[in-house]
């Protein structure tokens, strides 16, 4: 991608459609003059006298206990400096934004124009009061030492400066779990340390708290070794000052069995590396680029076990596994502050949760067998969804234990269903579909590739690495679309209509005359077929000139559909291709079907779209727990549009025992657990949280669906067709581009395993 289009589109990103990252949405209704006056006059004047009796009220009667401030002055920002506070809100903003979908927690981003530290104290103790917390972020050292030492003792609320402490909880869980693989113990171990800012000092002190020694670190700034003999040294400096008689990294890294990179890229070289002790730990967290490259230290030392700030590259030490969860466990119980006690309850639950098993749908994002800890894995992946249930209750007990928590849990079990119910808000199965596609991306045609929303979304499917896309279409039009998006890939353009596409076209046509010769097709016929893009793109998949195919855009489902079943057909014991919409809600993921093919199945036919939608979900990485919906409750009629439900059930309940599937029952039922619970405590579905709808026809799934995308707002993929033997999916007609992204990203996935299928059969 080029650094012009990049920036543009990044600027279009944060101005359109409305600009920003974040707006406040209301909680209560509003819709009526009786909610108005609750809201505000003269209902809120309650509140207000009960919150003037007691302050903590205000914690039972507004958003303070969930609302954290993010505060800068924008004196370091990222790589950039200092760019000024107005600039440094869209980082801010961003923070907010991870706040939120990692962990609901709302947020105000706060720009300070001054660069005085009493100032800056001053106005932050003055707006405390509406927040329940104070994140402080891009500040510079040593400025913000003082800062955050001083709110920290002035505030009753936790205030955390993420960028001194969140590289240290995260790297110092890799630490032990590093030290535990290699046989070390922390108090013997020999630390370098290369960096002396605001995240340096944090980080050590924070290897200090877990028992390293003193002696055994050496800090460097940019004039080389921090020794005790050096003049004009700050207190954080001099904090860590070595007695050792060197000067440089070069000396500093002989023999060391820890390298911690906070610094600038490519200070360690080979050489150095190779100086270190048996079993090096290397911890390059310079980004974008580290003090030395992945590749280059793997190459360098079969031994090493390497971190780094990216996430391409294994062991990515992350700020966004610790910030949210901490936060969120120190909100849940008033916490006064986030003192040591609850950032090593932190450190040790990442640790922890490290040599646990992994969730399947954590190996499935980041394209691994079987994730386990070891010099590949020694930190969580910001994917995985145990996060958001393991370091907030760690954090929230270490509170409590240590006498700062205000309001402490009794039900932790409790508490932990409440923390996964939060998890579900935002759209991490996008994210993970796109991580997924990129670690072995296909070559995917684009069936109407000159029109310009597709061939955005194949520039973008590029440009991501989710695809290698191959345009069909007219060569003049797309070049001319090219141009326009800047799209200056070379980017293989086919025109099935010229005379440079015949002797693809001949072949192609015969294959497809023996497939359908029998079903009243002539080879002229074949050789007309072969000029639409539809026919071509489908035997372009089928003899393996390509891996998948992206349709739909430009024509409605049914005329698409007629020919990817000529030429694709159904998988070997599938009667019936189906579809399946993955609709991105408040919940979390929902998987729903049959929304675009077969009109109104019959209960065997609705036992296999059941089975092959968990198949779905199965490949996505969630445990399918499957409601088959209907008007009525497990037997409450005898008609036969509920009956055929109840013995479809009956079918799966026979062959796939192992299966969570229940009904027939209504949705309120199926989507509201205390509901179910209370009348029918003998459903599968008692005690679960359904993920999976399957409706009884197409019309009751197809209005489903789309009126949770248009009044709810779901993000939805689909339609995923099942049941084709080939990796081929149709978008919904007028698609949006990030729509066909979606489903491009799918198709990838879909020739994936069915690569990995094939490969396994070859084994056997």
């Amino acid at each position: 991608m080029s650094k012009q289009r990049n920036r543009r589109e990044a600027l279009i990103y944060h101005a359109k459609p409305i600009p920003g990252k974040i707006k406040v949405v209301p909680t209560k209704p509003y819709t009526t003059q009786r909610d108005l006056a609750l809201a505000y006059s003269p209902g809120v004047a309650e509140p207000c006298l009960e919150i003037e009796k007691d302050k903590n009220n205000a914690y039972k009667y507004t958003a303070k206990g969930n609302l954290v401030a993010v505060i800068s002055n924008g004196t370091a920002v990222l790589g950039l400096g200092n760019i000024g506070p107005e600039a440094s809100k869209p980082v801010m903003e961003g923070k907010g934004l991870l706040f939120k979908i990692f962990a609901d927690i709302d947020v105000f981003d706060i720009e300070v124009d001054t660069e005085n530290v009493e100032e800056f104290i001053q106005t932050v103790k003055n707006i405390a009061p509406t927040f329940g917390g104070i994140n402080l972020e891009d500040i510079k050292a040593p400025e913000a030492f003082e800062i955050e030492r001083r709110l920290k003792e002035e505030l009753d609320i936790p205030v955390m400066h993420d960028d001194q402490h969140g590289t240290a909880i995260i790297s110092a869980a890799a630490l032990l779990n590093a030290l535990e693989l290699t046989g070390r113990k922390i108090e013997e171990a020999r630390i370098v340390v290369s960096g002396a800012g605001a995240a340096a000092v944090s980080c050590t002190r924070l290897y200090k708290a877990f028992g390293a020694s003193a002696e055994n670190i050496v800090m460097l700034d940019s004039k080389g070794v921090i020794r005790k003999d050096r003049e004009n040294l700050t207190k954080e400096k001099l904090e860590f000052a070595s007695d050792r008689k060197i000067d440089t990294l070069t000396e500093a890294m002989v023999g060391a069995d820890v390298f911690v990179g906070l610094s600038i890229a490519d200070i360690v070289d080979p050489k150095m590396l190779l100086s270190m002790a048996k079993n090096p730990i290397v911890f390059a967290m310079a980004n974008p680029n580290p003090e030395i490259g992945y590749d280059l230290a793997c190459r360098t030392r079969e031994d090493v076990v390497m971190a780094t700030g990216r996430s391409d590259h294994p062991n990515q030490v992350n700020n966004v596994l610790g910030f949210p969860f901490i936060f969120r466990g120190a909100l849940d119980v008033r916490a006064t502050k986030i003192n040591e006690a609850m950032k090593m309850a932190a450190v040790k639950a990442l640790a922890d949760l490290t040599k646990e098993p992994v969730p399947e749908q954590v190996n499935i994002a980041y394209g691994k067998t079987r994730l386990a800890f070891g010099k590949d894995y020694i930190i969580p992946k910001p994917f995985d969804p145990r996060l958001i249930s393991e370091i907030p209750p760690a954090v929230a007990k270490a509170a409590i234990e240590s006498g700062v928590a205000r309001e402490p849990i009794e039900d932790w079990d409790r508490y932990r269903e409440e923390l996964l119910q939060r998890s579900g808000s935002d759209n991490k199965i996008v994210r993970l579909l796109h991580d997924r596609a990129r670690r072995n991306p296909k070559r995917i045609v684009f069936a109407e590739a000159e029109h310009l929303d597709v061939l955005k979304a194949a520039q973008i499917s590029y440009d991501e690495g989710i695809a290698i896309p191959i345009l069909l279409g007219r060569k003049e039009i797309i070049n001319e679309l090219k141009k326009e998006l800047e799209f200056d890939a070379d980017i293989e353009i086919i025109d099935p209509k010229l005379d440079e596409a015949q002797e693809k076209r001949e072949l192609y046509a015969k294959t497809y005359f023996e497939k359908r010769q029998r079903n009243g097709v002539g080879m002229y016929g074949a050789l007309r077929k072969m000029r639409e893009r539809t026919y071509y793109g489908s035997m372009m998949v089928v003899v393996g000139d390509a891996d998948g195919m992206v349709t739909g855009y430009s024509r409605a489902y049914p005329s698409v559909v007629k020919p990817i079943f000529e030429i694709i057909g159904r998988a070997a014991n599938v009667k019936r291709v189906s579809t399946v919409h993955i609709m991105d809600t408040k919940r979390g993921p929902m998987f729903l079907a049959d929304t675009s093919i077969n009109i109104d199945p019959n209960a065997e036919e609705l036992a296999e779209i059941t089975q092959m939608t968990a198949n779905v979900a199965t490949t996505f990485g969630f445990t399918p727990v499957i409601a088959m919906l209907s008007y009525a409750n497990f037997g409450s009629s005898v008609n036969p549009k509920a009956k055929k439900v109840k013995e479809a059930v009956s079918m799966l309940h026979q062959s796939n025992p192992d299966l969570i599937v229940d009904g027939e029952i209504q949705t309120d039922f199926a989507l509201n657990k205390e509901l179910l619970e209370s009348k029918f405590p003998f459903s599968k579905l008692a005690g679960k949280k359904v993920n999976t709808l399957i409706f009884p026809n197409l019309e009751s799934a197809n209005i489903t669906y789309k009126l949770l995308k248009e009044l709810n707002g779901a993000d939805s993929i689909g339609p995923i067709v099942v049941g084709l033997k080939k990796a081929v999916h149709i978008v919904q007609l007028g698609a949006s581009v990030d729509e066909i992204v979606n489903m491009t990203a799918v198709t990838v996935i879909d020739a994936q395993e069915r690569e990995k299928r094939k490969q396994a059969k070859q084994v056997e």
